[in-house]
């Protein structure tokens, strides 16, 4: 039994490696949030919303774009439904890339102070967990980005790759389209006649 993936010309190689790179960013994404939330609860306090959210739209998105690439593989993907979700992923990811880099743009790492003793840092800094208002649990992010520069480097580095996410899932849903106007054709054109 072989594999191979269908062939659909240059569209269906860059699809594969659209599918590939945003599987590789969310990842990355998962893990490094996974490790903030990780570290706040260790500290017993409440994790602050962006970072629940970022962690929620990036599971959700990579379960997507792994399921959706098998059916890609399988030729059962609808090419047009899987477009217009890669336009919705991207509105998640727009949301995503503003909400964390909104106090990030102008914040420069190098100029925050080297990490210490990580635990006692990291608790200090951000405030015991209770029913805050939203301000609160902004001002807990804030905090948490300026602890010290592993933590705002680790920050940008999800702010980046959310970016990044966004300019993935926009072409993906492109080249899906383009992918369902190369089938619809295909299937459109009349048989080729070889006694002619």
């Amino acid at each position: 039994m072989r594999f191979q993936a269908p062939q659909l010309g240059a569209l269906g190689v860059t699809f594969t490696a659209f599918r590939a790179m945003q599987f590789v960013s969310l990842v990355a994404i998962i893990g490094l949030v996974a490790n903030f939330i990780n570290e706040i609860v260790t500290s017993e306090r409440d994790a602050p919303d962006v970072l629940v959210g970022t962690l929620a739209v990036a599971s959700i998105a990579t379960l997507y774009v792994s399921i959706s690439y098998i059916l890609y593989y399988d030729g059962l993907l609808p090419l047009v439904i899987a477009g217009g979700i890669d336009l919705a992923l991207l509105v998640a990811a727009i949301v995503v890339a503003v909400t964390i880099g909104k106090p990030l743009s102008m914040l420069r790492c190098q100029l925050l102070p080297q990490p210490s003793d990580p635990t006692q840092t990291f608790t200090m800094s951000i405030s015991a967990r209770d029913y805050a208002s939203a301000a609160a649990r902004y001002n807990n992010y804030l905090a948490l980005i300026t602890t010290d520069q592993p933590h705002c480097y680790e920050v940008k580095a999800v702010w980046g790759l959310s970016i990044a996410l966004c300019v993935l899932f926009a072409f993906s849903a492109v080249v899906c389209v383009g992918l369902w106007r190369r089938i619809k054709a295909f299937a459109a054109a009349p048989p080729k006649d070889i006694e002619g």
